[in-house]
């Protein structure tokens, strides 16, 4: 309240009574309790700079001037964050999941908002080469699906692969170009 609103003022001189008095020495006493407050809360570097202020909205507005417009980069830095997200087969995919929601909060608390379906979609283009097949399976599925549900079908499929894995059944093709020379040709000439 003292942050955003200037104090009362008193009227003509004939007008004071003791309340009006009362109320704006009130007004002053805890104006000067939250601009102190505030002080308080800054580095001494700072504390330096904004004492002189002469109430606590002037602090107030001037912090905010100050310091408010740095957070309209942070959006910039939260979807970069997004778009840079890349998983690895280095690490489990639900943890990545959890990596990636969080990237999602932080663009959510910035005011912006991403539909479930794109949030689906997105998670899906995102995933480690490794999961090529089951990404193209989901990709060709006809109804959507909600975040919710991929996540228990990562889970599954994650947890299948751990097993597959332990068990030594799980089979990742090799693939090689075989390069035949005409030694022949070579011998011949």
């Amino acid at each position: 309240m003292f942050c955003k609103e200037g104090g009362p003022r008193l009227g003509p001189p004939h007008a004071h009574a003791a309340r009006s008095v009362a109320a704006v020495d009130a007004w002053k006493h805890s104006d000067f309790l939250c601009k102190n407050y505030i002080l308080n809360g800054l580095d001494n570097a700072l504390y330096n700079v904004y004492s002189p202020m002469v109430n606590a909205k002037a602090l107030w507005e001037s912090l905010e001037r100050k310091y408010k417009t740095e957070n309209v980069g942070s959006k910039k830095f939260v979807v970069g964050k997004f778009l840079d997200f890349k998983m690895v087969d280095s690490k489990t995919v639900i943890s990545q999941v959890q990596e990636f929601q969080l990237i999602l909060h932080d663009i959510h608390a910035e005011g912006m908002v991403l539909g479930e379906s794109f949030q689906v979609a997105t998670l899906i283009e995102k995933w480690p080469p490794t999961w090529k097949d089951f990404k193209n399976y989901l990709k060709h599925k006809r109804k959507e699906m909600k975040f919710k549900d991929l996540i228990v079908r990562l889970r599954i499929e994650e947890d299948n692969r751990q097993s597959e894995t332990k068990s030594g059944n799980y089979h990742q093709e090799a693939k090689a170009n075989v390069v035949e020379q005409a030694i022949a040709r070579h011998i011949g000439s």
